[in-house]
């Protein structure tokens, strides 16, 4: 719009010139043309901060474009920049005013340049301001709705990210307290009973009752470990060293790293399994033989690890005193055991089955699907 309009600015100048060569009002259309151009330029700085600096700057073009339209007719067309001019600086009604008059000037100009009456010049100028105006009202109107739908994506946004915190926040914590209770809530379990054991057994079995106590400090070593290990990435130390999950699942059920005989077998070829599913396979392990340990009374368990192409299944069976799995518990409330396992699983895809009867042991199974690769 700003090079319209020093385009038509110096169209008519240039125009002038030709026409009426050596007329003495030359020099002030001259002077008014480069007034004019001036005051455009300077715009932003004349018409800076402030409602009246603005109104006093548009009059001030204004003024100067009528008084060359008076000397000059030619100059009428650079009335339409002027359109947009005060549009963007006066108030809705008073820049219709303002366009109202700006159209008149330029009929009234372009009938006095006419040898005779046209109804084209009466009509064309008019219908030019009605465009130019209906175009800047309903691109303002445009840019409003955009800048207010901007606003409610931002707003929508912040929104959004303060509720992924929120949400991140609490799995996060659900995380934690399932990893605290399949590793530390469980080892101090354990060594609870393997402690009550050695004192009920210290006076009559001294060996017996050393070796639970070996057992138990075997016990706190792994669950110093898995402390510090929480507080640097919260990984399975199990997994030091390139170890893989069956590594650490035969380490689970070592004879020194659990007080029921455990056996543990892989089915399939192994293939390398995410970090977040190794993790949970075996914590799922870990609180699995520690309910075994704490509530079955098993003597034997049978841990088995089968790789099924699309799946990875884990099952823990013991031989223990069994539980119906649709009955209330005692007290009305169960652990945090078996929903923390149902939680792990369901976080990769999988579902856990249990299949008990009560004086017919226990069978869990973990299923999780693999991602092709």
């Amino acid at each position: 719009m700003h090079a319209a309009f020093f385009l038509l600015l110096g169209a008519s100048l240039v125009r002038f010139l030709i026409r009426h060569p050596g007329e003495p009002r030359t020099p002030w259309i001259i002077a008014f043309s480069v007034a004019l151009a001036l005051l455009y330029v300077l715009g932003p700085v004349l018409g800076g901060p402030g409602t009246g600096r603005r109104f006093t700057w548009l009059g001030a073009v204004v003024a100067s474009w009528v008084v060359l339209v008076v000397l000059a007719p030619s100059f009428a067309w650079c009335a339409v920049p002027l359109f947009y001019t005060g549009l963007r600086t006066l108030p809705a009604r008073a820049s219709l005013v303002l366009v109202a008059l700006l159209t008149t000037l330029v009929v009234a100009a372009q009938l006095r340049l006419a040898e005779g009456f046209d109804p084209n010049l009466v009509f064309a100028p008019p219908a030019v301001a009605a465009i130019a105006t209906a175009v800047f009202v309903h691109t303002q109107r445009q840019a409003a709705r955009q800048r207010a739908l901007i606003d409610d994506l931002i707003r929508t946004r912040r929104e959004l990210a303060a509720t992924e915190r929120r949400e991140g926040t609490l799995a996060e914590r659900q995380r934690l307290s399932m990893e605290i209770h399949d590793t530390l809530a469980q080892g101090l379990s354990s060594q609870q009973m393997l402690l009550q054991a050695a004192d009920r057994t210290w006076d009559s079995d001294a060996e017996a009752a050393r070796r639970h106590v070996r057992t138990a400090a075997d016990i706190a070593a792994r669950g110093l470990a898995e402390a510090r290990r929480f507080v640097h990435d919260l990984a399975p130390p199990q997994f030091d060293g390139g170890a893989g999950l069956e590594d650490a699942l035969r380490a689970l059920a070592a004879p020194e790293s659990t007080t029921v005989s455990v056996r543990f077998h892989v089915e399939g070829v192994p293939v390398p399994l995410p970090d977040r599913v190794r993790s949970a396979l075996l914590r799922i392990a870990q609180g699995a033989l520690a309910n075994v340990t704490e509530h079955a009374a098993a003597t034997t368990v049978a841990l088995t690890l089968s790789y099924l192409g699309d799946q990875v299944v884990l099952d823990i069976a013991d031989d223990g005193r069994g539980f119906d799995p649709g009955a209330a518990p005692p007290g009305g409330a169960r652990g945090h055991g078996l929903p923390a396992m149902r939680a792990r699983v369901r976080q990769l895809g999988g579902t856990l089955t249990i299949e008990s009867v009560p004086g017919e042991g226990t069978v869990l199974s973990a299923s999780v699907p693999l991602e092709t690769p």
